[in-house]
């Protein structure tokens, strides 16, 4: 089970299954969708999908070829159990960022004002 969650659960895998969830896409195309991820990751991430049969690729016969990637039905499965907990984060990011930054002690209203407090501590 742990290896399955960390190869699917990754943050690359879900960004592409999320994208894939729009209909198939070439590489490039994903590559664009997917913020930040660089070729050599969106490749293995790609082919890892692929290997767990959350994704298939189909190369068609023209000149140059044209490659396309798309969800299979384990793979709109594993998006219908992912999207709920991306709605969660999505819909919490704002309250978790606030969490961190009071329990790390970058928020002054989390201060109680002590004595010692230099405004940077966790009093």
């Amino acid at each position: 089970m742990t290896e399955i969650l960390s190869r699917t659960g990754d943050k690359w895998s879900v960004e592409v299954l999320i994208q894939l969830g729009h209909g198939p896409r070439r590489f490039n195309e994903l590559r664009r969708d997917v913020d930040g991820i660089s070729q050599r990751i969106m490749t293995l991430t790609l082919r890892n999908l692929e290997r767990d049969g959350i994704v298939a690729r189909t190369v068609f016969p023209t000149v140059p070829p044209r490659v396309e990637y798309r969800l299979t039905d384990l793979g709109r499965s594993l998006l219908s159990a992912v999207t709920p907990l991306v709605e969660w984060i999505v819909g919490n990011r704002s309250e978790i960022v606030s969490a961190r930054r009071r329990f790390d002690g970058q928020d002054p209203a989390h201060c109680t004002g002590s004595a010692h407090c230099t405004g940077s501590c966790r009093c």
